[in-house]
């Protein structure tokens, strides 16, 4: 089945308007949903609260010096409401919190794998990029977060140099943190995907992983413009995501893909994205799209090799 999800209006659905429109109630449905998650989370084994304080705990300020970039402007879009967190990606609890909450919301992927759910989505998404592209030299880990995405293409491409971007100072610093302890030699560059200031003709590959449905169109469009222009003759863009064509999406209560919206402020305009054409407009040839779960999707599109 191939039918994009359209949501309809119905009074479920307006009911959950009105509670997010009215703040303090949408503040106190945030932290019911909050205490949930969190809850649910170390039932299957996810040490939610022990490792957010271990991480809460520490000092910050060698790994805050090394990776912030006070001279970077942010998007406006970027200074939102994510995730339920009000300030979005710009602050220490996301940071800390980011690790656990995968982990959590990942383990519904597939009810088998509870927690492991999050290692099998990343490594389905490592397993297409090594069947469909020859081994990179140079990596960019586009929208990097705290680097778990960064850390599965350093293992699968273990002769790489990777280079993880980010508009979050605070998580670029839990991913050198975590790449310290890991021994792994990366380059966090705390930059916009639109304007990287990064050289021409600079990576074999970049990845874009579990970001797109976090960005405005208009965004989406600037950013696979500025990865043409940094990959090399013959590189690969590489695109895993949710996926709009999915059946878990087209057959998804409106109220229940309403409350999925109210912490992902941009996901109706990541769902009617034409993506192929954004792709080939940037300067890609036409993209491969494989389904690497029943809800996600990897998108390849590389730069034809004569130009």
């Amino acid at each position: 089945m191939t039918t994009t999800f359209k949501p309809r209006s119905n009074l479920a659905t307006n009911l959950v308007n009105i509670i997010l429109s009215i703040k303090p109630l949408a503040n106190f449905a945030k932290t019911q949903a909050r205490k949930m998650i969190i809850k649910r989370a170390e039932k299957i084994g996810v040490p939610w609260r022990k490792q957010v304080k271990e991480l809460s705990e520490r000092n910050w300020d060698k790994e805050w010096e090394i990776v912030n970039n006070p001279k970077l402007k942010y998007p406006e879009y970027y200074l939102t409401s994510f995730h339920a967190y009000e300030k979005g990606n710009m602050g220490w609890q996301p940071a800390t919190e980011v690790e656990v909450a995968v982990l959590a919301v990942h383990a519904g992927i597939w009810k088998e794998e509870g927690i492991g759910g999050d290692v099998r989505l990343r490594q389905s998404f490592l397993d297409i990029l090594k069947a469909e592209i020859s081994p990179p030299k140079d990596v960019l880990d586009l929208g990097c977060g705290a680097g778990l995405n960064t850390f599965s293409l350093q293992k699968v491409f273990p002769q790489a140099k990777l280079t993880g971007i980010d508009l979050s100072p605070y998580f670029l610093a839990v991913g050198l943190y975590r790449s310290q302890q890991q021994n792994l030699d990366i380059n966090w560059v705390h930059t916009a995907a639109e304007e990287t200031g990064l050289p021409d003709d600079s990576f074999d590959l970049i990845s874009i992983s579990l970001v797109c449905h976090e960005l405005p169109q208009f965004a989406t469009r600037k950013i696979f413009r500025e990865a043409r222009r940094l990959l090399r003759s013959n590189g690969n863009i590489a695109i895993m995501d949710m996926n709009p064509k999915s059946e878990v999406y087209a057959t998804m209560a409106p109220h229940i893909f309403t409350l999925l919206k109210s912490t992902e402020p941009y996901l109706d305009e990541y769902f009617s994205l034409d993506i192929e054409k954004e792709l080939i407009d940037a300067g890609f040839s036409v993209p491969k799209i494989i389904c690497n779960t029943h809800r996600h999707r990897t998108v390849i599109a590389k730069v034809p090799c004569n130009e």
